[in-house]
Order: C-alpha cells, then structure tokens, then sequence
C-alpha cells in the first residue's frame, strides 16, 4: 500500500497549561499506537508531536491510505454439531457460514483442530484491510477518551443541541494525508485543512495548509505560531539567556517555570522589567516566590546568585514599541512585592 505523512490538529479554546506538555504527547502517541494496531502504520515510524495553547497535533510519517487485507482464522463450532455423520454440513453450521457472507460451497474449506476436549471447525477468511478514515476516526476516539485531562467541561456544540464533553471549546479539527483531507469527525467537528494563526500576530488569521508536511513551517510564516512545544521552549531558553547576558545577569533556574510558561504562549517574546530596589530589603525567598507563583516572571541574579530589581517577562506579543507591555507589567508586580514586604515586616 502506498504511504504518505499524516498530520492532525485539534484547535482549542485554551488548553491548561500545566498538563498541555502531557496532552501533547498522549494525543499523538495514542493517535498513532492506534493507528498501528488498524494495520495502517509501520512499528516505529517517526512521530512529532506539536502542543501550544491553542492546539493539539501530530505529525505521523508512513501512514497508509488503506491497511493490508489479512487472514484470519474464523472459529465456527465443535466438528459434532456442524458435520453429521457422513461429513454434510448441519443447519446449524450453513446458518452460520451464512453469517460470514459465505455459502455451501466454503464447507470444502473448513479444516478441523483439537482444543484439547473436542475437534473444533475453522474456516480461514480474509478480512479486508481498515481504510484510513475508518482507522483514524477509531483513533481520534480512542485518543480523545485517554486524553490525561484532569477535568472536562461540558459545552454546546454548533447545532445548539447537542453537547460534547471536552477539556475547553474546541473549534477546529485538521486531518491531512498528503494533501487531501481525510473525513473524519469529532466534538462536533468535521475535520478540514485550515486553523486558526496567533490571535494579534498572524499574518493571515484562516492559515490553509498545502500538505501535511507544511504545518509547522506554515504556521510560523503565517500565523506567527511556534507549534511545537519543545522548539518553543528552546526558544524561551535562548531569549532569557541572551536578555540576562545583557545585563551581565542570569535567570532562575525552574523547569517546571519554564514548561508553565511555554504552555501559555504561542510566540514567546522576552522582555526586561525591573522593581524599586527597597524590595530587596525582604528575604529574596519570598520575592523569588511571588514573582515566579504568581506572575511567571523570571527573576534575575548577580553572579553571587543574589537577587536584583530586574525579572525577565516571556509575553505572547511583539509590538515594535513594549514599553506599555513592560510597564503594565512593572504596575502589577509592585503590588505583588508590596503584600510581600507588609507581609514580612508585620511578622
């Protein structure tokens, strides 16, 4: 069977960031353990998986349009209740061949084994392979019912009457063969091959992709979305370094900080904010702590690994002046430091 790359996507409300790394990886890697077991996918082909905010995807290599037809061994009935005496099939045994689509004619070919108490009758039938529609629509349903999510909600669909049950809202569904749509459905969706870019950035809001192997790279050149997660996260990386060695500083160190923070962005853009230095007459512990809890700010420490008044912000947005994006910024955490201050000199 002639093979070729599959990609779907699942476009989301919002997805919770603190498992959306987790949901990543279970949607393609149930999506394609399903896929395998339809007979439509090779053992160990390559699979990407991709996770932002706002979707879930997976890029599959190999997958077959159609599974290969095989031979299955379908087991009928003990020899005694199927074969009379002189080797005619009863009614019993015609009435179930019958079931099978078969006739008279496939008593030639039965063939008898012993289980160990009785001949039992087998006739061997060729099952046709799954079709990729039939396979994926099974795995969608299947990756959907597995999905790591925490807590669902309940949510109307299109129709106004029916409702669905999923993690948050979903708006949108992808299913690429190639070039050509598989039809597959889902929540209420019927699968196509456009999404939805980044929500203020996207050079062209609708993106319409040309084959499965173009999603990532469109995505990014028309709507300013960094779709996988891990490349996001390097990316994250690379601009807290490069804003921290500007100031002859370094961020925390919080993986688990830097995967929350991947988790809400699609088009991270890191930016340098800074607080009056009469914070820094509280433990740095508690400043650390309110900084990174309850704003995702990465703080900034000297070379002694003492803290200063400047913190790294990872925002979704780029504008060409972030003055106001850095000073909204500025104005809600002296608030969160203020409490922090009170807090310690009252005790």
């Amino acid at each position: 069977m002639s093979t070729r790359n599959l990609l779907v996507e699942l476009f989301v409300e919002e997805l919770p960031p603190k498992v959306l790394r987790k949901l990543g990886e279970s949607f393609s890697g149930v999506l394609a353990d399903s896929l395998q077991g339809s007979g439509l996918l090779a053992a160990g082909a390559a699979v990407t998986t991709f996770a932002s905010p706002r979707r879930l995807a997976a890029h599959i290599e190999n997958v077959s349009a159609k599974a290969a037809d095989k031979q299955v061994a379908q087991k009928l009935m003990p020899a005694t209740v199927g074969l009379d005496a002189n080797g005619q099939a009863s009614p019993a045994l015609l009435k179930k061949l019958q079931a099978l689509g078969e006739d008279e004619s496939a008593v030639a070919r039965l063939r008898k084994e012993h289980d160990g108490k009785a001949d039992i009758l087998f006739l061997d039938v060729t099952q046709a392979g799954a079709s990729l529609q039939e396979g994926l629509q099974k795995a969608l349903d299947e990756t959907l019912a597995k999905l790591p999510i925490p807590k669902v909600m309940t949510y109307q669909i299109n129709d106004g009457w029916q409702s669905v049950n999923f993690v948050r809202p979903a708006h949108g569904l992808v299913a690429l063969h190639g070039a050509e749509v598989v039809a597959v459905t889902t929540l209420g969706l019927t699968a196509g091959n456009s999404t939805q870019g980044h929500r203020f950035e996207a050079k062209n809001p609708v993106v319409t992709f040309s084959s499965a192997d173009s999603y990532a790279q469109q995505l990014a050149d028309e709507g300013a979305v960094i779709a996988s997660f891990d490349a996001r996260r390097a990316e994250i990386v690379r601009q807290l370094q490069a804003a921290a060695a500007a100031q002859n500083l370094k961020p925390i160190d919080d993986d688990a900080l830097l995967d929350e923070v991947t988790a809400l962005v699609e088009r991270p853009n890191v930016l340098l904010g800074q607080f009056e230095q009469e914070f820094l007459a509280v433990p740095q512990e508690c400043l650390i702590l309110t900084m990174k809890a309850n704003q995702k700010y990465f703080p900034l420490l000297d070379a002694q690994g003492k803290l200063t008044n400047k913190f790294l912000i990872v925002s979704n947005i780029n504008p060409a002046d972030a003055s106001k994006v850095i000073g909204g910024n500025e104005r809600v955490v002296r608030p969160r430091l203020a409490d922090a201050k009170f807090f310690f000199d009252q005790d």
